[in-house]
């Protein structure tokens, strides 16, 4: 016997009906290269993304094929995620700091019909296109330099009719979006989100045990938008009515700060390095910035330091809210909110449970497998996190099941080592592939790393595996400095020894000037295992 209920078809277009039939006053403020605020409503947003699918049909773009997007975060880039896939094409962000070879290799492979790029980021697509062929080029500005590189965006908006929008007929399992993983441990590899996807994620991102975003919200979305989507923040904003407030190009401490107060922002994402620099700015400047109006600010990407988090709440009063994800969960898979058994609790064990990445949120289902198989949740035991839910991937793009990441029984193999507690929050202990195994016992980076950027002098830290003739492998800390700031190697040495072992602890800390970062910018640590590699050949 089957349910009677009606056969609706879970796609972007709905949420895109949504956002023009209840919020079409609602903002969008984007944050111009000239630092000048460009403000609209979802009215003229939806209007425009309806002319660019236009724009894009009489083009030659058909139902399936591939638009890449080249751009940061503002206005235009929203238009093309909600027309590209209302079209039926598949929208795929390019991630602008990724090196030319690695672009070109993706447009490549995903086949991309044609480009939108910003203008300040033609001369990385020029480098790019003497590799690869692109049939289309639409430039987002409106000027004279777009003529002898590509199409002008404004001037093809201004030609197309909205009225010839034509509403394609899609299966919610069609192809709506793709982006690319960053390739650290090889070739990048192609996700295929699907209508059904992205509208599940979108919903669960409102739930009150997850961001609980609303119509009543502002939103500062970091993260950018050629990163996993900005965590799916653009299609929940539109699906609840949320105001959007883009950040352009302008991701510095001091631009984040003035967008937060001047805007009121009321919920912000993104990764730790830049909540590191936010708190430092705050820090320096006390009471420069009325953040009054922020309920949560969100840290996802790699694991955020307990130091920051305390800092943040105690000294300048924002709630962090911590959560874990990946490219292939479209992104997001727990957030940590506080359970009501620890609402009284003292405040320490309040900041250690939000220090963790948190429950799953509804229709993930997580495990864990160590060497013996599946690993109890008692919050101890280490396992590789495994994952599955509407939104998870099943294999790359071209069908590839690379690196065996996908399980017989269909789960995901995410590479985090973590461990599960009882009521199923998750602890991230580190990257498989970062973990260090000295003397045959496992050592998590992460940990230490934490811990040093407690110290009141370091901005940042970063723990890698460096080979050892006696141990096998020993952890050497990189330590970066706060301006103005002084510490010694015994003395961070001393801070370690009061929580950890003491085979623990780093038999080298080194202090560098910057740790150099992947695109999405999380600490690169191949590049500092490249530099040190030969640090303890004497033993």
């Amino acid at each position: 016997m089957h349910g009677l209920m009606m056969d609706f078809p879970l796609t972007v277009p709905a949420m895109v009906r949504r956002a023009a039939t209840l919020f079409p006053e609602r903002r969008v403020v984007s944050h111009r290269p000239d630092r000048t605020l460009d403000r609209r409503t979802y009215a003229d947003v939806i209007d425009r993304a309806q002319r660019l699918a236009v724009a894009l049909r009489d083009l030659g773009v058909t139902r399936g094929d591939r638009v890449a997007t080249l751009s940061w975060t503002h206005h235009r880039h929203l238009e093309a995620y909600l027309a590209v896939p209302s079209m039926g094409a598949v929208l795929h962000t390019l991630n602008l700091r990724l090196h030319p070879d690695d672009l070109s290799y993706i447009i490549k492979d995903a086949g991309d019909r044609a480009i939108l790029v910003d203008e300040s980021l033609l001369p990385l697509l020029n480098q790019v296109r003497a590799q690869v062929e692109i049939p289309h080029v639409i430039v987002l500005a409106s000027g004279s330099g777009a003529a002898s590189t590509g199409m002008d965006y404004e001037t093809l908006l201004s030609a197309a009719n909205p009225d010839r929008a034509i509403d394609v007929a899609l299966d919610e399992n069609d192809a709506a979006a793709m982006c690319y993983t960053s390739g650290t441990t090889g070739r990048p590899k192609g996700v295929v989100y699907s209508h059904r996807a992205l509208t599940l994620h979108s919903l669960a991102l409102g739930m009150r045990d997850s961001l609980g975003l609303g119509r009543d919200d502002i939103v500062l979305p970091i993260v950018p938008m050629f990163h996993v989507n900005a965590w799916g923040l653009p299609y929940s904003c539109a699906f609840f009515g949320c105001d959007q407030v883009l950040p352009g190009p302008h991701l510095d401490a001091t631009s984040v700060a003035e967008l937060l107060a001047g805007e009121r922002v009321t919920f912000t994402a993104g990764v730790p390095t830049v909540w590191l620099a936010l708190l430092q700015e705050l820090d320096a400047n006390p009471g420069r910035y009325d953040l009054s109006a922020l309920r949560a600010l969100v840290v996802g990407g790699s694991a955020a330091p307990l130091s920051m988090i305390r800092g943040l709440e105690e000294r300048h009063g924002i709630h962090v809210l911590h959560a874990w994800g990946m490219t292939e969960m479209t992104p997001v898979g727990t957030v940590c909110n506080l359970p009501r058994e620890l609402r009284d609790a003292a405040p320490e064990d309040r900041f250690r449970y939000r220090a963790k990445q948190g429950t799953p949120v509804p229709l993930v289902e997580i495990r864990a497998r160590g060497d013996r198989g599946l690993v109890p949740w008692d919050g101890e035991t280490l396992g590789e996190l495994e994952v599955r839910g509407p939104w998870v991937a099943r294999s790359y793009y071209h069908g590839e099941s690379a690196d065996s990441r996908f399980c017989e029984d269909g789960w995901f193999k995410t590479g985090d080592i973590v461990r599960i507690a009882a009521d199923g929050c998750v602890e991230l202990a580190d990257r498989s592939k970062d973990l260090v195994k000295s003397g045959g016992e496992w050592i998590s980076s992460v940990a230490l790393e934490n811990a040093l950027m407690g110290h009141a002098s370091v901005a940042e830290a970063a723990v890698i595996a460096v080979p050892h003739p006696k141990w096998d492998e020993r952890p050497l800390a990189a330590v970066v400095l706060k301006p103005g700031q002084q510490a010694t190697a015994d003395e961070l040495r001393a801070l370690l020894a009061q929580h950890f072992a003491k085979w623990w602890l780093p038999d080298s800390i080194v202090f560098v000037d910057a740790i150099p970062k992947t695109s999405a910018g999380k600490f690169l640590k191949s590049a500092l295992r490249d530099r040190f590699r030969s640090a303890y050949e004497e033993g």
